[in-house]
């Protein structure tokens, strides 16, 4: 199975290797369109790579995906944790009350009772 994962990130690695290589040339990117630009006064541009903007794109959207995502599952883990909260307060109420149960008891019984 490790060896199948290593041929695919290769694949993917030789694919995105030879997309970045066919797409070395430089691409102006502007903040601003030229006409919103002048009435402004400012524009930032600057000149990159054309595969440095596609594979930035889908980084950027892989990220913002993970964070909606996360944000999204937020009252699931909550929930979570409230159940996995009051699992281990119950687990101490019967552990207590089996104490509570077997004070008078010989010590074996007692154990025995635990146990079960």
């Amino acid at each position: 199975m490790r060896y199948i994962r290593y041929a695919c990130l290769g694949v993917i690695a030789i694919a995105l290797i030879s997309v970045s290589l066919a797409n070395r040339g430089l691409v102006e990117l502007k903040l601003l369109p030229a006409a919103l630009a002048e009435l402004i006064g400012y524009n930032f541009q600057i000149e990159l790579p054309l595969f440095v903007v596609v594979l930035g794109g889908i980084a950027a959207g892989l990220v913002i995906g993970f964070i909606i995502e996360w944000l999204r599952e937020h009252k699931h883990r909550r929930e979570a944790d409230q159940k996995a909260r009051e699992a281990r307060k119950l687990s101490r109420e019967v552990s207590r009350l089996k104490k509570q149960k077997n004070e008078g008891k010989d010590e074996v019984l007692a154990l025995l009772d635990e146990a079960s």
